[in-house]
């Protein structure tokens, strides 16, 4: 008969898992912590996760006159929805032509795929900035989305999904009349669900939380990205406004945070099925 109760191995793996969470959790709390105190509270020799007074709405209000937080939310949503959809329209096809179709490029195409997540965007800033000038495609959607349209980690993440159906799947679907692209959308996109579930959290985390290329290509506030509007509350004689800076961030977050929250289950299904499968 098995023991249910609370073993030392057992207390052992909880508070190592405990403080694993609290260290990872550490600079969102405090952030929440900052969101609702005063300035002179912030920056006391004391710390303190408890505000003194409470300032959220303060803060949140500053926030909401310094920033139009509904445009960069839509911005954000916009782009990452976008990025997202012609990430997965391009990969699945990519994938499922690497994982079950026998061509002479399949190894290169490979070799390609591996190199590719070599690659980091910041080696390609500067020639597609180049680029974007030339067609005079800066201060757009555009800007923000063409670059990131192609992911490799997203065909190297499907196909390592793909490899893992069954091939009798397929051959039926062939035998009854169907093409490659009908098979694509018939068959592997409807079964496909959890690893894109689990791609669009990566996807969409990486790039609503993306500074680096927006602050390239973007300088009209009508474009700007969550991450870009925080540069906002930057203020250099008067000091940075942290309380409100942290109360937008904590704006700004909390959809991610909803939404991971949402789709976890399907995330760690996904993850399991293309992370441990070959």
């Amino acid at each position: 008969m098995t023991s249910t109760g609370f073993t030392p191995g057992r207390i052992l793996r909880l508070l190592v898992l405990i403080l694993g969470s609290l260290i990872f959790l550490a600079p969102y709390i405090f952030m929440i912590s900052t969101a609702g105190k005063a300035q002179d509270d912030i920056f006391t020799s004391a710390l303190k996760l408890i505000p003194t007074n409470f300032y959220y709405i303060e803060n949140i209000a500053k926030a909401l006159s310094k920033v139009s937080m509904g445009t960069l939310l839509f911005n954000g949503v916009l782009v990452c929805g976008l990025i997202f959809f012609f990430q997965v329209l391009i990969a699945i096809p990519c994938a499922y032509a690497m994982a079950k179709l026998k061509f002479p490029a399949a190894r290169i195409m490979m070799l390609l795929v591996m190199l590719g997540l070599l690659i980091p965007i910041h080696a390609t800033a500067l020639p597609l900035y180049v680029g974007f000038n030339s067609l005079s495609l800066l201060n757009s959607y555009t800007a923000l989305v063409a670059p990131f349209s192609i992911s490799v980690f997203a065909i190297f993440m499907f196909l390592q999904f793909f490899r893992a159906m069954p091939d009798d799947l397929i051959h039926a679907a062939r035998l009854d009349g169907m093409s490659e692209l009908g098979i694509v959308a018939r068959v592997i996109v409807p079964n496909a669900w959890p690893a894109v579930t689990a791609f669009a959290i990566f996807s969409v985390v990486a790039h609503w939380n993306d500074l680096y290329w927006p602050l390239i290509v973007i300088t009209k506030q009508a474009y700007f990205t969550p991450p870009l509007g925080l540069m906002y509350f930057r203020a250099a004689e008067a000091g940075d406004d942290y309380g409100a800076l942290m109360a937008a961030t904590l704006m700004i977050t909390l959809p991610l945070v909803a939404a991971f929250l949402l789709a976890q289950k399907r995330f760690v299904e996904g993850i399991t099925m293309t992370g441990l499968k070959g």
